[in-house]
């Protein structure tokens, strides 16, 4: 508890250090970076901790991007810009928290809808799967031009997501999985994870333990996008597409099977892709940034394949007990 308090009062003074002190553009990599945590735990539920490959997470990010934008549009430009809004989506503006919650939840019940057919497949089956529902959730937003503005997308985006409610999130998010690891429902994913036969066989129901994870993960991505829509102003189809789904399951190969490795890897390959944009700008060298990803996810598999953190997790309490030590 006491651990949890010192880390809650560090993150908070570090994110009070950086509003200060850092400009617009490095404010918002931090921010890009925070969210790129909550996806890459979130998606560890279901890849690392359960051993279900599911690449569903951008679609779960598009319904709550979505879903948060529309609800906290002002009631004037809906009526402009997506005329067909039913009647009381089109009078309703939400506060921006309220908004980010629904988003989330509207994406959790959406993979609880497909969990029951999907989660019968496994391997590489399921990675189609899960594919297979980005792209109908993708063609969906393209093709619902009055309600989504299709290909064009939703512009004009009030710029509500701040460093704070990204690392409130963040928080809400690692230990919100953290507890779900430490609980009977995570030492089932686990089991599952290990051996499926055998978890069943102890009478672990495959279906509920597989769901569960996949609904909590889904809700913590439809909460990302929401923070994402409303960190970049604008949002498309496009920008919940392949790539990032597969940059999400990098980080977790890079991390290793574990919340801190999860962490790591969202990290890492935030700053590098950070770092690298204005070298491919200058050099017009697009997608260095990919070959870069590439060779060093390579790289990892060869020399560390379970990744640079593994399965390990920082202890917060035996780190407390040994700084007290120091002082």
């Amino acid at each position: 508890m006491i651990a949890g308090i010192y880390t809650l009062v560090i993150l908070g003074g570090i994110s009070y250090t950086m509003e200060r002190t850092l400009n617009d553009y490095h404010l918002t990599v931090v921010e890009f970076l925070g969210i790129y945590v909550i996806l890459a735990v979130s998606l560890a539920l279901t890849n690392s901790f359960t051993g279900l490959f599911s690449l569903g997470h951008p679609a779960f990010m598009a319904i709550g991007a979505y879903i948060s934008a529309i609800l906290t549009f002002p009631p004037i430009r809906k009526a402009i810009m997506m005329p067909a809004l039913p009647h009381f989506l089109a009078n309703m503006q939400l506060p921006f928290c309220l908004a980010v919650i629904i988003g989330g939840v509207i994406a959790a019940l959406s993979a609880f809808i497909i969990g029951f057919p999907v989660l019968r497949l496994r391997g590489h089956y399921l990675a189609v799967a899960t594919i297979g529902f980005m792209i109908i959730v993708q063609v969906l937003i393209t093709n619902m031009n009055s309600l989504t503005r299709g290909p064009l997308g939703i512009n004009g985006i009030y710029p509500y997501t701040d460093i704070w409610w990204v690392y409130i999130w963040v928080v809400v998010t690692v230990y919100t999985v953290w507890r779900v690891l430490n609980s009977r429902f995570g030492r089932a994913m686990l089991a599952i994870r290990e051996d499926e036969i055998a978890a069943e066989s102890l009478g672990i129901s495959l279906t509920y333990f597989k769901l569960f994870p996949l609904v909590l993960g889904a809700f913590f991505a439809g909460v990302a996008g929401g923070l994402w829509a409303h960190l970049v102003t604008a949002i498309t189809p496009s920008s919940f597409s392949l790539p990032l789904a597969f940059l999400l399951v990098v980080m977790l190969v890079i991390g290793g099977k574990s919340i801190t490795g999860a962490i790591i890897g969202a990290l890492l390959i935030g700053i590098v892709s950070e770092l690298l944009r204005p070298l491919e700008m200058a050099t017009q060298m697009y997608g260095l940034t990919q070959i870069v990803t590439a060779i060093g996810l390579l790289a990892i598999l060869i020399k560390k394949p379970g990744g640079i953190a593994g399965s390990k997790e920082i202890n917060l309490v035996s780190l407390y007990k040994s700084l007290k030590v120091l002082r």
